[in-house]
């Protein structure tokens, strides 16, 4: 297991992949771990699909642009993470103490997605942070069609996608040298 502080210092984006399996328990505590982390009045939005089988990756695959498709079909798995523009509707029960908070989002629809979309993706990095944490590795990427996507499996949902992550165990070997990162003073202002 990944030592906590290695989390985001150590950890690589992969875009190849060992052939290695990754069962259906470790996808379950990864959703465990990752289901704790914050957000506004616990909505709780995101919505994940695991795409393992060789049909789902076939239903995947037509929609990812060219550069992200070999990288796509040799993950063990990828990870559609979502988000359901009606989280609301279940704030009753993921904010018990103020049921009544779901009306701050489903007077307009407008706020509500915005909410939904930032809150998925604090959901997406906590899924990063969980699947590093069980050793997994993680390549997040846009690089696909978002409706095509959406029409392929969330039809008949108020669900949206927002990016995908391929998991798995990635190979060190191929990593290109870690680009790099702003230093603080670059982007950063204590006031």
């Amino acid at each position: 297991m990944t030592k906590p502080e290695d989390i985001l210092t150590q950890g690589r984006s992969h875009n190849e992949w060992l052939k290695k399996d990754v069962p259906d328990s470790l996808l379950h505590q990864l959703y465990d771990i990752m289901k704790w982390g914050p957000t506004s009045a616990n909505c709780s939005p995101a919505r994940i699909v695991f795409i393992k089988t060789t049909e789902a990756k076939k239903r995947l695959i037509k929609h990812v642009i060219e550069s992200n498709a070999e990288k796509t079909l040799s993950a063990p798995v990828t990870a559609i993470i979502a988000y359901d523009k009606k989280f609301y509707d279940h704030i009753p029960k993921l904010f018990p103490h103020n049921p009544d908070a779901k009306d701050w989002f489903s007077g307009s629809e407008e706020f509500a997605e915005k909410t939904a979309f930032r809150n998925s993706s604090l959901q997406g990095a906590y899924f990063i942070i969980a699947a590093r944490l069980l050793g997994l590795d993680c390549g997040p990427m846009s690089g696909f069609d978002n409706e095509g996507l959406d029409k392929e499996f969330f039809s008949d949902t108020a669900f949206k996608s927002n990016f995908i992550c391929n998991i798995g165990y990635g190979d060190e070997s191929k990593l290109f040298e870690r680009s790099p990162r702003f230093d603080f003073d670059q982007i950063c202002k204590i006031l």
